[in-house]
């Protein structure tokens, strides 16, 4: 074999590396970004709820000696809840960060529920409708943040598989893609809570 037919062997191997690692990597960047459209969908249902929240609160200051001590825990959780973010410019999308993030809104959750069981002792305020319109609200996008969370580890999965499965992990390794962390399910999430305004039933 020639001189001349070694080069263009190794340029034809040299080619094929060049195109299957423009394919790989283009393949990572549109796996990589629907992954941040999803998580961008997570945190527009969170936010939903947030700003419900925020709703809720002012309704139930409006009731003639309500419990403000209830009304500075949620509105603390609230805070904190939306203080804790993931970045994912600086792929801050890792374990601890969605840690913290599920962790703040746990709290959150936990504060609506304690505002809940105090709203029990007004049934007048429960009667409102505008207290009536936020209950399906909140139901409603309690439900559109699961929907949200599911497809953002299905998406999630996708591209890990992608990023840690060969030849790609090579090229993954060189352009910097990481794997990204998944929501975990919550102690006694078999026994997920639901918005509840009805305690008498």
């Amino acid at each position: 074999m020639g001189k001349s037919a070694g080069l263009l062997i190794v340029a034809a191997i040299g080619l094929f590396l060049i195109m299957s690692g423009c394919g790989t990597y283009n393949s990572l960047v549109t796996k990589d970004e629907t992954v941040n459209q999803a998580w961008g969908n997570v945190q527009s249902a969170y936010q939903r709820r947030n700003d419900l929240i925020g709703n809720l609160v002012e309704t139930v200051k409006g009731a003639a000696n309500f419990e403000k001590e209830t009304l500075v825990q949620i509105t603390e959780a609230r805070a904190k809840a939306t203080s804790t973010t993931v970045n994912l410019d600086k792929n801050s999308l890792t374990p601890e960060g969605l840690k913290q993030f599920q962790e703040a809104q746990a709290g959150l959750s936990s504060a609506l529920s304690r505002l809940l069981v105090s709203v029990e002792k007004y049934p007048d305020l429960k009667a409102t409708d505008n207290f009536k319109e936020l209950q399906a609200q909140l139901e409603g996008t309690e439900n559109r943040i699961k929907v949200e969370r599911d497809k953002f580890n299905e998406v999630v999965t996708d591209y890990n598989i992608s990023v840690r499965r060969f030849p790609a992990a090579l090229f993954a390794g060189i352009f910097g893609f990481q794997t990204r962390a998944q929501f975990e399910a919550e102690d006694g999430a078999q026994n997920a809570p639901k918005v509840n305004f009805d305690f008498g039933k």
